[in-house]
Order: structure tokens, then sequence, then C-alpha cells
């Protein structure tokens, strides 16, 4: 019997809520439907933690699974990324600036290529 394919996504910790318990914001960006202009829009999930070791402003891949708690659906598979300075507030900012842009993406082609 194999396994049911199960959503992974990337996102950064903001929160450090209890004991194996962490808060993830996961960012996208999606158009107006009417205006067509793109908007941040943010998904905050509860993550379960087993070794307590992601921190504050860490990005971490997570991937769903079964009810852990009243909240809790998702889990951390790996830490990505770990934060510069773990004292500082991640700010919806910061989580919308992890997110490429057209733009962002070119200007970094361009960077490449020269």
């Amino acid at each position: 019997m194999t396994r049911n394919n199960r959503k992974d996504l990337v996102g950064i910790v903001t929160s450090r809520s209890g004991d194996k318990s962490i808060k993830v914001t996961v960012p996208f960006k999606v158009p107006h439907p009417r205006y067509r202009k793109v908007i941040n829009r943010k998904t905050v999930v509860h993550v379960h933690d087993e070794k307590n070791e992601a921190g504050l402003g860490d990005k971490v891949e997570i991937m769903e699974t079964r009810p852990i708690s009243r909240l809790k659906r998702w889990r951390l598979v790996s830490i990505i990324e770990k934060a510069v300075s773990a004292s500082a507030a991640v700010t919806e900012a910061d989580v919308a600036a992890t997110v490429p842009t057209k733009t962002a993406k070119a200007a970094a082609d361009e960077a490449k290529a020269e």
C-alpha cells in the first residue's frame, strides 16, 4: 500500500508559541480580480516541530500530515535557511519580500548574464 501524495510548502517561521509548535507564514501573490494588480497574500499554518529546532525567521519546508492537535495539520520537514538574527521580530514586509516577482527575476537574470 502506498502513501498519499502530500502537500509541501515553504514558508517563514513567524512565531514559536509553545513546546513543539511553530507558526509558519507562507506568502504568495495573486492578481486582483478586476484590476489585475498583483497583491501580496499570506497563509498562516500551525506546524508540529518535534525537535524544537526551528527559530524565528527561519525559512522552513513543511508537509501536510494527519491532525496532531486542534489546529496543527502540518509538520516540519527541514530547515532550508537559518535566520541571521533570531531576536528581531518578523514583519509582514519581510515575508512579502521573499516572494519572487517578475522584476526581481529579470534583475537576477541580468546580473547572471553579466
